[in-house]
């Protein structure tokens, strides 16, 4: 019976610091400017009009932008702040999902790079680029059948060298080449 694998958890919320805190940032800026805008639009079309209220158990007339603006301002503050705060958690939570798989597989190929074709991307199940990452494991594991080929040609070759007594600088170069494939892959 094999035991059931575990879903991978990470350990650390912010994988490419400067990436996702530029994204957190940049949607905040939107907002603000939402924000900005429709305070801007508020005041314009409400330019010419007149409000009533009272102060004071004082009956005031003024403008309605004029009026109207400090509980504006105090709505828009408020509200900037709760959606600040909802959208730093969900950009961080949209950006790890990003930033995260996309950190794994750069590790992933610096390994391959470095000639081993046997390591596998692993992301989570609903990670992004899961596409991508499975064909770049379908990369390494082709090259990897491909250098084992290569491997087991130059075996053979050495073999049948030996048997046809070639000469020793011949089974010396191929001796060199199982030395190089084995130096630079892990296979």
């Amino acid at each position: 019976m094999t035991a059931k694998k575990q879903p991978r958890k990470r350990k650390t919320r912010l994988i490419k610091k400067g990436f996702q805190i530029q994204f957190v940032i940049k949607f905040c800026l939107i907002i603000l400017t939402g924000v900005i805008i429709s305070t801007a639009l508020l005041i314009f079309f409400s330019q010419g009009t007149l409000t009533s209220s009272f102060q004071n158990s004082r009956l005031v007339i003024q403008e309605t932008g004029a009026a109207i603006l400090p509980a504006v301002l105090y709505t828009n503050l408020i509200t900037l702040g709760l959606i600040s705060a909802i959208t730093v958690f969900v950009t961080l939570f949209i950006s790890h999902k990003i930033a995260g798989p996309i950190y794994r597989v750069e590790k992933e190929m610096k390994n391959i790079a470095f000639g081993n074709l046997s390591n596998k991307i692993s992301l989570r199940k609903n990670d992004q680029i899961k596409e991508m990452a499975e064909s770049l494991n379908q990369m390494a594991e082709s090259l990897h059948e491909k250098m084992v080929e290569i491997r087991n040609e130059v075996d053979h070759l050495q073999t049948s060298a030996v048997h046809q007594n070639a000469p020793k600088t011949v089974i010396d170069e191929i001796q060199r080449l199982k030395q190089k494939i084995k130096n630079n892959f892990q296979l």
